[in-house]
């Protein structure tokens, strides 16, 4: 099996901070992570060198059987689909649906003077189709809820045939309906053998979609446990990576975590 990420003692340091401590993390193409850990613990930093974006301090950083260091990023970075809040941020407002997505072959965040073949066409199409946001084709992005809006982008970042698929916290400030339907694509997404390895960051384990194969857990820069999902999203796991006593319960594929109850005291007879 083939690695798309293959990390060894990566690390970064900012301003005398350590933002990642030592990091070694090998994620092969048939898997599906999600990496979780509180405010500041160092998720998007890590994601931030996944998708060449960032260099690390310290150790070597292998990507698509790249290293960062030793290779052009900007042929690197096209061969990665990436969502997140910042590059929400740079997609023109008034730009149609369609053409947000299929913009994503040439690397650009909107119609310019590129041509594109109809096969270009039918494949943003097919994707809108494939999140659930067809129907959304022509309308401007900036008219559309949270939740079209994250749809929208993940149709985008599979747009190139990306071998690598990043999804910086994509469920941040959705609703309950607006994370579930997420939820349901990603899972949709990650139980289809075709889709690419793909690394999910999150606050919460309620986010993990179905089809997810394993956890990183980060607190404070360092690596608190990796590796199947069903063995490290445990209790002890989650409680020492946020810092509190938590219980964990998992039904029909969904984790779900709330801080447990302080013990009562036995009563007096």
């Amino acid at each position: 099996m083939t690695s798309v990420i293959d990390f060894s003692g990566v690390t970064v340091r900012k301003g005398g901070n350590v933002l990642l401590d030592d990091v070694t993390w090998t994620v092969e193409e048939d898997e599906r992570w999600v990496i979780l850990g509180p405010n500041g613990a160092g998720k998007t930093t890590l994601l931030q060198i996944a998708s060449a974006q960032l260099h690390p301090t310290a150790g070597v950083a292998g990507i698509l059987d790249e290293v960062l260091g030793a290779v052009d990023v900007f042929e690197l970075r096209p061969r990665i689909g990436i969502t997140s809040a910042a590059l929400a941020d740079q997609l023109p407002k008034r730009e149609k649906v369609s053409d947000i997505v299929v913009s994503a072959a040439y690397g650009t965040y909107g119609r310019w003077r590129e041509h594109y073949e109809d096969l270009d066409h039918d494949r943003a199409a097919e994707l809108l189709n494939e999140v659930g946001a067809a129907h959304l084709a022509d309308r401007s992005f900036g008219t559309l809820s949270e939740g079209e809006k994250k749809r929208v982008q993940i149709a985008r970042a599979l747009m190139a045939d990306p071998e690598m698929l990043l999804l910086d916290e994509p469920a941040a400030g959705l609703d309950l309906g607006g994370r579930e339907d997420l939820v349901s694509t990603l899972s949709s997404i990650a139980l289809d053998a075709d889709s690419p390895a793909t690394v999910m960051v999150s606050h919460h384990v309620e986010e993990i979609p179905p089809g997810f194969t394993h956890a990183l857990m980060l607190r404070q820069g360092r690596v608190v446990a990796q590796g199947p999902l069903h063995l490290v999203v445990t209790q002890e796991h989650l409680s020492e990576t946020f810092g509190m006593p938590l219980l964990v319960t998992e039904a029909d594929g969904r984790y779900a975590a709330r801080r447990r109850p302080p013990a009562r005291a036995a009563a007096r007879v």
